[in-house]
């Protein structure tokens, strides 16, 4: 783990603390079971995702809570649902409706509770039509998109999975698969989110099996497994998933995400609040990941 990632991992578990009122004794004992995991790590290429599925697995058996960001999951999922239909006709009447799916669902992207700084969602959609990608590889997406026989989406948080259907829509694949977190972690796509919104209606929706905020593929199920080296391409929503697939170049990706820390802007090559739309065999995005190594 880079120092940068493992001042995020604290930063985070304060934010934890704080949120569920967790009193100095209690705190110590985690704090102390916190280092001693960033101490084993620390000479590792562990993920940054990886250390928050032992955060929220610590937390959530300390509190018996299965669920620490349920509130804001359902806030953000009927807030987003709430301008769905006004979005929606933005897109249809738009001159080039995937492209501007593609900014909306960038847009939502901005909605993450594991980061320490607050988020301005309104500000982020209000903008999402003019905000163009840092990197867009939206066109080779869309040709590529009209090849392939199976496709698949890796959903990041809630909220932002409102813009995602929109975007799906858009598509209109008959053979994609959108898929979700295996348990609750910060505030992830569930199989109980993708319901409440309706992608089981327009997408295959499956679980990945594992409780991390990203898609590390041997920690997933057998079921996904399959359908991620069975689709033609894969189109991997935020940082998390990044972050898990960042070194995969058997499969073809493309990432969709805001960039939210320094390293992995530098990773990709841009700055810290671009959005980008970037395949992952792309000359550019592959000479950029070798100069500044594996992830965290």
């Amino acid at each position: 783990m880079q120092n940068d990632c493992i001042t995020c991992f604290l930063e985070q578990a304060n934010k934890l603390f704080i949120k569920h009122n967790i009193q100095d004794e209690t705190a110590k004992e985690l704090i102390l079971k916190l280092n001693l995991f960033i101490d084993e790590n620390r000479e590792t290429t562990i993920a940054i995702p990886e250390a928050s599925c032992y955060l929220h697995r610590l937390l959530k058996k300390e509190l018996h809570i299965n669920d620490l960001y349920k509130k804001e999951k359902d806030e953000y999922n009927n807030l987003l649902m709430s301008l769905e239909d006004e979005i929606r006709t933005i897109i249809k009447k738009s001159a080039n409706p995937f492209q501007t799916a593609v900014q909306y669902a960038l847009a939502g992207n901005i909605i993450d509770f594991g980061l320490p700084k607050s988020f301005d969602v309104f500000k982020a959609l209000s903008s999402a039509v003019l905000t163009e990608p840092a990197i867009n590889h939206s066109e080779l997406l869309k040709n590529e998109l009209q090849k392939a026989s199976m496709v698949l989406y890796l959903g990041d948080n809630t909220g932002e999975i409102v813009l995602d259907k929109l975007l799906i829509e858009t598509i209109h694949h008959p053979n994609l698969y959108f898929a979700v977190r295996g348990g609750n972690i910060i505030n992830d796509v569930t199989m109980k989110d993708a319901r409440s919104v309706g992608i089981t209606k327009i997408a295959n929706v499956i679980s990945n099996g594992y409780d991390a905020p990203s898609t590390i593929i041997n920690k997933c199920s057998a079921e996904f497994k399959k359908i991620f080296y069975d689709a033609d391409i894969i189109i991997s929503k935020g940082q998390g998933n990044l972050e898990g697939l960042i070194d995969n170049t058997d499969k073809l990706i493309f990432f969709l995400l805001m960039i939210k820390c320094k390293v992995i802007a530098a990773k990709i090559g841009v700055q810290v609040g671009d959005v980008v739309v970037v395949s992952n065999q792309s000359k550019n995005f592959q000479i950029n990941r070798s100069m500044t190594g594996k992830s965290n």
